[in-house]
This record gives structure tokens, C-alpha cells and sequence, in this order.
């Protein structure tokens, strides 16, 4: 396995030391078994010298946002599937303005149907400024660059003078206003959503950087000169990180099968949070054949989400994990939305990516893969949290369910190709 630095790729040796370090715990052999399987798919390489931040939530990621576009000296590129013109959204805008009006270049790519309610007329003033602006696959026809396709950007991704990239689950909206932990519970209707989000600084924000400039050129973006946008990076911290990107122009979807390789590959537990959960046959192995093996793996779910087909198609799946031995628990007092795994302690992802088929074969998704037990650690405190405030679905409790509920399963499941 090699890794890189700030000044190119490690020698084995370092590499394999690096790793060492990482690996804290003798009870998993997740790097020796993932690591080598998953190398030859994914296109960035492992980073050194970098630092994550973990961010639960919206008022905790935007504030670090804002931070960074404040200090932004020379370009902006942000990639977000949803964009709303509401207080936080218009936050956004006026911020990304304000910098363009001071010579920091702005880049923003937003998806036509994320962003559907959000009429032309919010970016207007950015444009105005000199900002670059693009529609991701519009809806619009007239507005076409290239050939229309079903897929959708369902990125998250901010990135700011090629130094600190921000990667998770956040859209640009005010439904993440408030905190999902709370020490009483929030006001009836006002259920908070619950995301995650990191803040990433060093080498391998270079690697978000290229994933970015891939969408910019794929949708026909002005030129830009890329050569600026990819600065010299410092060590800024000791996390081992890999940029991973999943495009229906991959042959194979790198995430989708990273994790997969991540799951097959735990030796002691695997917790996997995912706001959309409709899996395919093999995940559903995966995560069986775990549980088989004495992995203890732990599903948290959505007690409610904002798509009822999905909801009822990831409960169709529900008696066979069970009897499976998978714990599946339901988030109950916030609408669930973060995508997360952490793996023997060692192995994190968070990003944009669902457990569905719109994210493994259809959209653009980005995720970060974090290697480390300190990193681990914080990964496996946040799960904790969100279990507190979740429910325990019990196998025999579950098949007494009514059979209403059940021919609803039924049907989402016949869809969860298109759902």
C-alpha cells in the first residue's frame, strides 16, 4: 500500500509505518485485507498530514463555512445539490458576492432539481459580480451544454483556496438552522434535522479540488485556470485521508464499492448511518454475512424522512437483516439525514452518498475516507449520541406490524430501482 505526502508518494516503508500508526486496534486487520482490495478502484490515492474536523449538524458547519469564505484570499468552488432562497441560503449568497466584489473568484455549481424551487434571479447578483455560475443537467431544455441525463449532482462540496475542503451531507438550507442535541425536546413541527459534515485541511484537498474541476468541465464551465487553483499544501495535522467520488461515468461506483470492501473486511463492528436506505443484494449480503461472522453491526435509520417510497422500501428490508442479527435502530427526534460508516474504530467515511440506487448508480456523490482510531473514536462518541436518541427495532415486534404497512412495503420495493 502506498501513501502520499505533501511532496509526493511515501516510500513503502513509510507508507506501511504511517498505517501502522493508524491501525490501533489488534482486533481488526481491516487495512491488510480493505486497503490493498480497494486501491486499484479508487483514483486518489491515500493522503498524509492532514487535519478533519468533525462537524455535527448545520449551525456547527455553517459557521466553519462562513469562516473560511471570510478568509478566502484567491477562488471559492462550491458544489451543492441544494441551494434554497430562504435566511440561510440568502447568507450564503450574500457572502459569495461580497468576496467576488473583492477579486476572489467565485465557482458554484448547483443541481437543477435539488434547487428547482430557487429561482434564477437569487444568483443573478453573483453573476453580476463576476461569479461563474452553472445549472447542473437543467430542467430546461433551452438550457442544455450537453446531452440531458437522469443523474443529478448530489455533491456537497465546498472548497476554498485549494487548502480547506468541506465534504458531508449539508445542503445550502434553512431546515438545518438548529441543533439535533438538544437538552429538551424541540417545539411540535419544529423537528430539527440531524447531518454531518467535515472540515478537511491538507494535502488531500487537492485531491476535491480535481473531483470539482471533473464536474466543472463536464458541464461545459466557463475556463478557469486550473493551475491557480492548485496550491502548494502544508502538513496541517496527522490524519491519512482518500478524496472518493462516485459518477455514473465510473465503470464501477468507487464508494458504493469501497464500503462494500469496508464491510466485508470488519472484524469487530460496523455502524452505518444513512438517511436512505434501499440497498441492493449485495449490500444486503455485506451487512448479513457480518452479522453472521459475529460483526457487530448497527443500522441507524430514519424514524421519518421526507420521501414516503423510500421509507417504506427501506422497511422491506427490515425482517431479513434482523433475522439476520443486524441491530437496526430509528433516529426519533430529529429527521435523520447524515450518510456515515465507521468500521472496527479505524475506518470513517462521511459524505453525500446514500445506501439507494440513485446514489450508487445515478448521481454524483463525493465522500471523505478517514483512516485512524482518534478519528474513530469521535466517529463511534457521535454514533453513541445519535443511538440515546434512537429506537431499538426488535425483530419480534416488527412482524407484528399491520399488513397495511406491509403491502406498502411491497410496493415502494418493486420501485427501489428508480426511488
Amino acid at each position: 500500500m502506498r501513501v502520499e505526502g505533501t511532496h509526493g508518494p511515501l516510500s513503502v516503508q513509510q507508507s506501511e509505518s504511517a498505517l501502522a500508526r493508524k491501525n490501533g486496534s489488534a482486533e481488526t486487520d481491516i487495512f491488510n485485507k480493505h486497503l490493498a482490495e480497494v486501491e486499484g478502484i479508487s483514483e486518489s490515492p491515500l493522503m498524509s498530514g492532514n487535519k478533519v474536523t468533525l462537524l455535527l449538524d448545520g449551525p456547527a458547519t455553517y459557521k466553519s463555512m462562513y469562516a473560511a469564505i471570510r478568509d478566502a484570499k484567491n477562488n471559492i468552488n462550491m458544489e451543492s445539490y441544494s441551494i434554497e432562497n430562504d435566511e440561510v441560503g440568502r447568507r450564503f449568497a450574500d457572502a459569495l458576492v461580497e468576496k467576488q466584489k473583492k477579486g476572489v473568484q467565485v465557482n458554484l455549481v448547483y443541481d437543477s432539481v435539488g434547487s428547482a424551487s430557487t429561482p434564477e434571479e437569487f444568483f443573478k447578483p453573483l453573476i453580476d459580480a463576476g461569479g461563474h455560475v452553472l445549472e447542473f443537467n437543467p430542467l430546461n431544455p433551452l438550457l442544455l451544454r450537453k446531452k440531458w441525463e437522469v443523474g443529478r449532482d448530489h455533491r456537497k462540496l465546498l472548497i476554498v483556496d485549494g487548502q480547506v475542503a468541506f465534504v458531508g451531507g449539508v445542503n445550502i438550507s434553512s431546515v438545518y438552522s438548529s441543533g439535533s442535541f438538544r437538552s429538551k425536546p424541540p417545539e411540535k413541527g419544529a423537528k430539527p434535522w440531524r447531518d454531518t459534515h467535515v472540515r478537511i485541511e491538507g494535502p488531500v484537498v487537492r485531491e476535491f479540488q480535481k473531483l470539482f474541476a471533473a464536474t466543472w468541465l463536464k458541464q461545459n464551465g466557463k475556463p478557469l485556470d486550473w493551475a491557480s487553483y492548485h496550491p502548494p499544501i502544508d502538513k496541517k495535522g496527522n490524519e491519512i485521508v482518500r478524496a472518493i467520488g462516485g459518477s455514473p461515468d465510473q465503470e464501477h461506483n468507487a464508494i458504493y464499492v469501497t464500503l462494500l470492501s469496508a464491510i466485508d473486511s470488519a472484524k469487530t463492528y460496523a455502524y452505518v448511518t444513512s438517511a436512505y436506505f434501499v440497498p441492493d443484494a449485495r449490500l444486503l449480503a455485506a451487512l448479513r454475512n457480518a452479522a453472521r461472522r459475529n460483526v457487530d453491526v448497527r443500522l441507524l435509520l430514519p424514524n421519518e424522512t421526507d420521501s414516503n417510497l423510500v421509507f417504506y422500501a427501506s422497511h422491506s428490508y427490515y425482517d431479513e437483516l434482523l433475522s439476520a442479527g443486524v441491530k437496526i435502530y430509528e433516529r426519533e427526534d430529529a429527521m435523520l439525514h447524515a450518510k456515515t460508516a465507521l468500521i472496527d474504530g479505524v475506518w470513517s467515511t462521511i459524505g453525500s452518498s446514500n445506501l439507494d440506487w440513485l446514489s450508487f448508480a445515478h448521481n454524483q456523490e463525493v465522500n471523505a475516507i478517514v483512516l485512524g482510531q482518534e478519528f474513530g473514536d469521535q466517529m463511534k462518541a457521535m454514533f453513541d449520541r445519535d443511538i440515546a436518541s434512537s429506537r431499538l427495532i426488535t425483530l419480534d415486534r416488527w412482524r407484528q406490524r399491520p399488513i397495511v404497512m406491509r403491502l406498502k412495503e411491497f410496493g415502494a420495493r418493486l420501485l427501489s430501482r428508480w426511488i
